[in-house]
């Protein structure tokens, strides 16, 4: 145990987030460079070292949590890291952008603020890439055995690493035009810096992954091209497909999917773009959906100088207090207030958008809500609480469907499918195509980075064992488990 006495001394102490006049000038991550470095320490003092770790429960990829608390607390910043990257490959990632199930189960948690443990594993991570401690992991022999993967979303690219490691020949193909998926195109800048996919990227590189940017398997690629040229694949091309609002008014100009927008925002980021094609600049914004990529577009507006921000939600509030049907160690879904809810805007709860109204021109111009409530476990209008709101740019960020079916990457493989539009797989991630696996939101449906990072590495097993006929890789999570999901 690290510090017997730390939950009972030493108060919860989190990242200093940057002054929102200050960070709403930039796009750089909203904390306060170096603000954990001096507390961080003593955080990890809080842990309990706890015979039963509900965080290994929490977190899908059984992260050694006490331990690398333990190595931090002893500031042995090379032990830690090799800890934490037992079970997880990008802890960079999910230290930023995980909302930390891992905390909702910290036994402290019980009867006390829990362990700051995603703090401490962005400590752990950011330290170990300061100190040189992340090397390239070259396979000792090659196995003259070749695997494709698709999508370099977290789960294509901890499936490809693991099998690079493994010692064969990977090829990772993405559609867009640079590696990450939505980490890079999805995620905002200021929640997490690009910086850190590309020195995963050049990482991996070394170890020996080939990537293949701007090439749409189904369309540039054919699946009879890559079954004839890679002894396995992985699909994990993400469940892409946004979830539509077909009301009146809908094929008006300045409503866009959020990764429509979002996207464009972080190519002016790379460089693309002098301006964004589509911005919220001196617009009123109304964003549908009050879930983290509702967040983002929040945070984007602001940046972007959005004359104003209201974010919608059909649901009732959520409570600041975990609810009495969401006991620990589960996941409570509670209220939360982010950095871009920090920035400024308008929350509404409760709500459902009737019609679009726009000017004549075409452009929208607003949008009419009505309140809502459930009765009888069905959702229905309360008349006389409509409403109208400007908006002159509406986001739509309601969630995914299922992967994307019109490429012809599903059809052509012969692909089963479920009835939530996922890939069906077995519990060692392999389809029902020989030698083709699904990891991830392609076959899992929209659900947490730590769960595309868990899939990645276990479907990595699957393939090393139907190449090799047996496996020394992980296996952190079955496809069954749905212990945490959105």
């Amino acid at each position: 145990m690290a510090d017997p006495k730390g939950f009972l001394t030493t108060p919860r102490e989190t990242a200093c987030t940057r002054p929102v006049a200050e960070r709403l000038r930039d796009w750089n991550e909203v904390y306060v460079p170096g603000s954990l470095l001096p507390i961080i320490s003593k955080q990890a003092g809080r842990c309990m070292d706890c015979g039963i770790p509900f965080c290994h429960n929490g977190c899908p990829l059984g992260n050694l949590i006490p331990e690398w608390n333990d190595f931090a607390y002893r500031e042995d910043w090379t032990a830690a890291s090799e800890r934490l990257h037992a079970t997880n490959n990008f802890p960079e990632f999910t230290g930023r952008l995980c909302p930390a199930p891992c905390e909702s189960a910290c036994v402290l948690g019980i009867n006390q603020p829990a362990v700051t443990i995603k703090n401490v594993e962005v400590s752990i991570i950011d330290k170990a890439w300061d100190n040189g401690d992340v090397t390239p992991q070259a396979p000792e022999r090659l196995s003259g055995k070749t695997a494709a993967v698709i999508g370099s979303g977290p789960a294509g690219l901890a499936a490809a690493q693991q099998l690079t490691r493994a010692g064969h020949t990977v090829v990772v193909y993405e559609r867009a035009d640079r590696i990450g998926g939505l980490l890079r195109y999805g995620i905002p800048e200021f929640k997490m810096e690009k910086v850190h996919i590309n020195r995963r990227i050049e990482q991996m590189r070394a170890e020996g992954t080939k990537f293949r940017t701007g090439v749409e398997v189904g369309r540039d690629v054919t699946a009879t091209d890559l079954r004839k040229r890679f002894d396995a694949v992985v699909i994990a091309a993400g469940a892409t497909v946004s979830r539509d609002l077909p009301v009146p008014g809908r094929d008006l100009k300045g409503i866009h999917f959020a990764m429509e927008y979002l996207p464009l925002a972080n190519k002016v980021q790379e460089g693309d773009f002098m301006a964004p094609p589509i911005t919220a600049e001196g617009k009123h914004v109304v964003v549908i959906g009050g879930g983290d990529t509702g967040a983002d577009c929040v945070g984007t507006a602001h940046r972007q100088g959005a004359a104003s921000v209201t974010q919608l939600e059909i649901m009732p509030r959520p409570s600041e207090d975990r609810p009495a049907g969401q006991p620990w160690p589960t996941f409570p879904m509670l209220y939360k207030v982010t950095s871009a809810h920090e920035e400024g805007g308008e929350r509404i709860y409760s709500v459902s958008t009737t019609h679009f109204e726009g000017d004549e021109d075409g452009n929208v111009q607003a949008l009419h809500l009505v309140e809502v409530a459930f009765e009888d476990g069905k959702l229905v209008q309360k008349p006389g609480t409509e409403r109208v709101l400007p908006a002159q740019l509406v986001t739509l960020a309601m969630g995914f469907t299922g992967t994307d079916q019109e490429n012809g990457l599903t059809a052509q493989f012969g692909l089963a499918m479920d009835a939530r539009g996922n890939i069906e797989r077995d519990a060692s991630y392999a389809t029902n195509v020989d030698g083709v696996f699904v990891a991830g939101d392609a076959g899992r449906g929209q659900s947490l980075i730590v769960w595309a990072i868990a899939e990645g590495r276990s479907a990595a097993r699957g393939v090393d064992r139907f190449l090799t006929g047996t496996s020394a890789l992980p296996y952190p999570v079955k496809p069954t488990d749905r212990s945490i999901t959105v």
